[in-house]
């Protein structure tokens, strides 16, 4: 069992970063592929970025690559998503989530079987 809470979400102006954490409960974290969606009002949930058990493997939606860096602290049973660059259209709801995926990353949301709860970012134009 993996409980994950996120947080760092906001009100950014354009161009602006903010940085979102996400911290799990339970002892078996590093066993986890972790990984980062958004759901923008009105549209349906999309992947974001993922990253590996141990860090080595990360993946990225192509709207993100150059602006947002996924990074995880198994010691700290933290993920972490940095976002750079931010633009009104990345405005929404990012949920983290875990996945046991043995070698590698998914971009599917069916294959997440832990999600948090979400935190709203807002980007103004």
């Amino acid at each position: 069992q993996v409980q994950l809470v996120e947080s760092g979400g906001g009100l950014v102006q354009a161009g602006g970063s903010l940085r979102l954490s996400c911290v799990a409960s339970g002892r078996t974290f590093s066993t986890y592929s972790m990984g980062w969606f958004r759901q923008a009002p009105g549209k349906e949930r999309e992947f974001v970025a993922a990253i590996s058990r141990r860090g080595s493997i990360t993946d990225y939606a192509d709207f993100v690559k150059g602006r947002f860096t996924i990074s995880r602290d198994n010691a700290k049973m933290t993920v972490y998503l940095q976002m750079n660059s931010l633009q009104p259209e990345d405005t929404g709801v990012y949920y983290c989530a875990a996945a046991f995926v043995p070698d590698g990353t998914s971009r599917g949301d069916s294959d997440y079987g832990y999600w948090g709860q979400g935190t709203q970012v807002t980007v103004s134009s």
